[in-house]
């Protein structure tokens, strides 16, 4: 949970600063992220008129849930945690689909326009890419007989026939379009504001000084947890430690730091890249991210 929580903003301007220097500017420094949230942390709290509870609560419940999915998976260690039996891979899942629920709302109780064309976006996404996602897991827990994480882990680290097989492999590239979505890297997505594309920024645009820390913060750590799952769980399950020595504590440290950042690096070479698409065919790559979903699926039965 603290790895997550230090990480977080770090990989965030990791991101940030490599894809200025891909498009051959100079960027902000990978640190930024730490000097926005002590500025936001430090600003004054403004609430529009018509925002009722909902608005105070969301950015809370958000931040907190992506604190207690951390204990779920394999961050740094490939053994559980003490409290890692709270919940599976699936309850997991529920739990960040709640941050983003809350999120959603906020943005329509705000009473303002940019917030309620960003949610009723980010409904349309979330229509098509949470089934997608539980599909997704639910394959995973037929390849391990197991609905537990760390489960998963052991199995791909140590046997090449499950790693390689056809049932792993469309379980990855499902999970890695479902990836770009859920962290902005569609190509319908836009973080500029008062864009006509933007969806989350326009979720979250009411919000100043503290409670923006927050959204912010547990957007970046949402970031985060799925990295982790996409490297840890299913493409990279090595490099974690076996026991609490420190010096499995730090090499394991190091891994997340190497792992991350060439993950990192393709994601922002991909974001560059690729040709921006019209909103109305955000469909194709998640009915491409089902497809191998369900193909996974089958190809388990087969």
């Amino acid at each position: 949970m603290f790895i997550t929580l230090a990480l977080a903003p770090l990989l965030h301007g990791f991101i940030a600063t490599a894809e200025e220097r891909i498009q051959r500017g100079r960027g902000p420094s990978i640190f930024q992220p730490y000097r926005d949230l002590w500025k936001l942390l430090h600003k004054e709290q403004l609430t529009p008129e018509s925002a009722s509870g909902i608005f105070w609560a969301a950015p809370v419940i958000a931040f907190t849930v992506m604190l207690i999915v951390p204990l779920l998976i394999p961050v740094l260690t490939n053994y559980p945690l003490p409290l890692s039996d709270m919940g599976d891979i699936l309850g997991g899942g529920l739990i960040l689909t709640l941050g983003n629920f809350m999120i959603l709302l906020a943005g329509l109780d705000s009473g303002q326009p940019f917030g309620g064309l960003g949610a009723s976006r980010a409904a349309m996404l979330a229509i098509l890419a949470e089934p997608t996602l539980i599909l997704v897991f639910v394959g995973i827990t037929f390849l391990d007989h197991a609905m537990l994480p760390f489960v998963a882990n052991h199995l791909l680290a140590r046997d090449p026939v499950a790693y390689w097989g056809p049932v792993h492999v469309f379980l990855v590239a499902a999970f890695f379009i479902l990836l770009t979505v859920e962290t902005d890297r569609l190509p319908i997505h836009s973080t500029i504001p008062y864009e006509i594309y933007m969806i989350d920024e326009a979720r979250v645009l009411e919000y100043s000084g503290p409670l923006l820390a927050l959204l912010r913060w547990a957007s970046w750590m949402k970031q985060f947890i799925l990295y982790t799952i996409f490297l840890n769980v299913f493409l990279f399950p090595w490099g974690l430690a076996t026991s609490g020595h420190p010096v499995d504590i730090v090499m394991a440290v190091v891994w997340i730091l190497v792992k991350y950042a060439m993950l990192g690096l393709f994601m922002a070479v991909i974001d560059t890249a690729q040709a921006r698409l019209r909103f109305y065919r955000y469909q194709e790559p998640l009915a491409a991210s089902f497809l191998f979903a369900v193909l996974a699926i089958v190809a388990y039965k087969v």
